[in-house]
């Protein structure tokens, strides 16, 4: 009827600041801070476990976003499209305002 398990009971500190996202983080998945702190230890531990490992990861990585590069603008169209939404937000409060 009723699922058990043990758990070990451990106290780390943390700065206030931390312990404030830790809080916002918490109410905002609707959750523990205690289960996102296990959360994230699982995700640790189940990593890479040494340098050379997350080098590789990381090495894999880069090779697949050579492989398969974003499709992104260059820096002047990028820069010229914002500048046109921009344009275009400002007219339309314009428009509205009078």
């Amino acid at each position: 009827m009723y699922t058990t398990y043990i758990m070990k009971r451990t106290q780390i500190y943390l700065d206030e600041d931390q312990d404030a996202k830790l809080a916002r983080r918490a109410v905002s998945a609707g959750t523990t801070k205690s289960l996102l702190i296990r959360q994230a230890l699982d995700t640790f531990l189940d990593g890479p476990s040494d340098d050379a490992a997350r080098l590789a990861s990381f090495r894999g990585a880069l090779h697949d976003l050579v492989a398969a590069p974003l499709d992104l603008p260059d820096g002047k169209t990028y820069v010229e499209e914002l500048r046109a939404r921009d344009r275009r937000r400002q007219h339309d409060l314009e428009t509205h305002r009078g």
